[in-house]
């Protein structure tokens, strides 16, 4: 009885002391990335055109700002024709547009984002290279006649500027990917 006793005691000292250690695991920074979502996706559409305004990029090579907007822009229709979108014209009377942003904080802080967007991930800039730039992508739906958005994602993660833009398709559609996880298919 007594030795049956002396076993319990130390399986359940085991178990408490296991209990009680932690273990930090902080992914690199190059792997971090926060997303915040706002509105209503009940009221998504079958068709989409892109909005006629809210295709904005704000980087530190400008020449870099229109080959950003194309990889986004690809991504985003890649995703959206998975689940069923169709793409129109905006001439077509698309039942929603989408919009998007991208900058990074070198151009753009959080307090300019929260100003415009009213939306702000927080991500830390705690371990990241000097290599490393914070940037955001923001995705936002639209009922066409209206100019708020009825649905958007803001995401921040960590970009390396000096990437080819081939080096950075996969992770682009990796994050789009992640950023429109909750849409629905049609």
């Amino acid at each position: 009885m007594i030795n049956s006793l002396s076993k319990m005691i130390v399986m359940v000292s085991i178990v408490l002391l296991t209990a009680c250690t932690t273990n930090d695991i902080t992914p690199p920074a190059s792997q971090r990335i926060t997303m915040v979502t706002s509105g209503d996706l009940s009221v998504l559409s079958k068709t989409y055109a892109w909005h006629e305004s809210l295709f904005v990029v704000h980087t530190a090579n400008k020449m870099d700002e229109e080959a950003l907007r194309k990889q986004l822009v690809k991504s985003v229709n890649k995703v959206m024709a998975d689940k069923g979108y169709q793409l129109v014209s905006i001439n077509d009377s698309p039942q929603m547009t989408v919009g998007f942003g991208m900058a990074l904080a070198t151009e753009m802080s959080d307090n300019d984002i929260l100003a415009k967007v009213g939306l702000v991930p927080g991500l830390a800039t705690k371990d990241a290279n000097a290599q490393q730039h914070k940037g955001s992508v923001l995705v936002a739906f639209f009922n066409p006649n209206i100019q708020s958005p009825f649905w958007r994602v803001l995401a921040q993660g960590f970009t390396e500027p000096e990437q080819t833009i081939e080096e950075r398709e996969a992770r682009f559609d990796n994050l789009i990917n992640m950023m429109l996880n909750d849409v629905p298919a049609m």
